[in-house]
This record gives C-alpha cells, sequence and structure tokens, in this order.
C-alpha cells in the first residue's frame, strides 16, 4: 500500500512510519510526504530516509479549500492509496476529508473523545486525570472524531508538567502509530458502522485496540 504523510513540524512520529515500514514483511511504504510548511524539520527527516517530499505552503493560498485541492492532487499524482497526519497542524475541508473517507488516519495525543484539541496535556493535568495517553483514528469532517483504531494509556505522574506528560505520550505515540497502520495496510482493521473492527489472527473483534502503557 502508498501511503502519504502530512506533517507540519519535526516529524518524529513520521520517523516512527519511515522505520515501521522498512521492517521486513510490512506491507506498505510511505510513497510521499507533504509539508505545508516550507521550513519543516520533517522534511529533511524524510530526505534522509530517500522518500519523496513535497511542499504546497498554506499562506499561498486564500482559500482553505484550493490549498486541499492542490494537497489532494499532489498525493493522487503520487498514487497514495492511504493518508496519515503526523503533526499536520491544518484542519482539512470536509470535501477532501470525504474524499479519503477511511483512507486517512491520525493521531492524537490524549485517549479520545477526551481532550479533543489543543493544549491537550495542561488540560488533562488540570482536570486532574490519572490516565491519559493516545489516539490512532480514522478522520472525519468534525475536529478529533472518527472510528478508533488503536489507543494507548499513559499513566500522569505525582509533578508532571505538561512538557513532561507530553514527551511520555509522544513516547507512546511513536509506538501506537506504526502498530495501527500494520492494522490498516494488512486490511486488519476495517470501519463498519463508524467503528474500527480489527482481526486478531482470524477473529474479528468489535472495538479498538487498546494498548496499556509499559
Amino acid at each position: 500500500m502508498r501511503i502519504g504523510v502530512l506533517i507540519s513540524g519535526r516529524g518524529s512520529n513520521l520517523k516512527a512510519l519511515i522505520e515501521a515500514c522498512e521492517e521486513p514483511g510490512f506491507r506498505g511504504r510511505i510513497a510521499l510526504v507533504v509539508s505545508n510548511r516550507p521550513g519543516a524539520a520533517g522534511l529533511a527527516v524524510a530526505e534522509a530516509a530517500g522518500v519523496p517530499t513535497a511542499v504546497i505552503d498554506h499562506k499561498e493560498f486564500s482559500m482553505r479549500e484550493t490549498f486541499d485541492a492542490e494537497l489532494h492532487r499532489a498525493l493522487t499524482k503520487a498514487g497514495v492509496e492511504l493518508v496519515c497526519n503526523a503533526g499536520f497542524m491544518r484542519i482539512l475541508s470536509d470535501g477532501f476529508v470525504e474524499k479519503w473517507r477511511d483512507r486517512q488516519l491520525n493521531i492524537h495525543p490524549s485517549l479520545l473523545p477526551a481532550f479533543k484539541g489543543l493544549h491537550v496535556h495542561q488540560r488533562a493535568l488540570d482536570a486532574g486525570v490519572k490516565i491519559t495517553g493516545c489516539t490512532v483514528h480514522f478522520v472525519r469532517p468534525e475536529m478529533d472524531e472518527g472510528p478508533i483504531v488503536a489507543q494507548a494509556a499513559v499513566p500522569v505522574l505525582p509533578g508532571d508538567t505538561a512538557e513532561t506528560l507530553s514527551q511520555r505520550v509522544l513516547d507512546a505515540e511513536h509506538k501506537l502509530y506504526p502498530l495501527a497502520l500494520k492494522l490498516v495496510v494488512e486490511e486488519r482493521a476495517r470501519v463498519v458502522d463508524e467503528h474500527v473492527r480489527i482481526d486478531y489472527d482470524g477473529a474479528t473483534v468489535g472495538g479498538p485496540l487498546f494498548v496499556p502503557s509499559s
């Protein structure tokens, strides 16, 4: 399966996905990395791995829909079959999302549906939760909505700051996203009635994969 990865920043999740695709027997490869920011450090990560890159600067487009149309054109030209958002800091138009329905993944640094949006870790600390984590889900037009593929739990420790908690959640993301991607490219995770059904060695089980913290 040909994969397109959308980034805006340093590309740490991109690096994890690249490494996963390089593993023997992995049934997907990254065909294109697209950044909406020309100076994104993740572009260098992709180039170092020999992955084709493209920059589509959102500031050059007056309308979200025209930016999304150019993004769609670049992905289809590269033969992309599945899109992975990896730190992509743009809200995509409903039209783009529908074109890639059930073919676009996103990772969010909370246990959705809790703490959608931004400033997730500080909000988790302010709420006093004892467990947070990250979620990989199929993208829907509503922000941080969509059928959940997999989640990982991360404990909130005494004395945590938003920065320390963020780093532990990010470490979990780097393990969870490749695992979720593997399930999707192997067609073991599929959307049925807006829920993900996962095939565990031939047995189809309802609900997302949940990974406890190590």
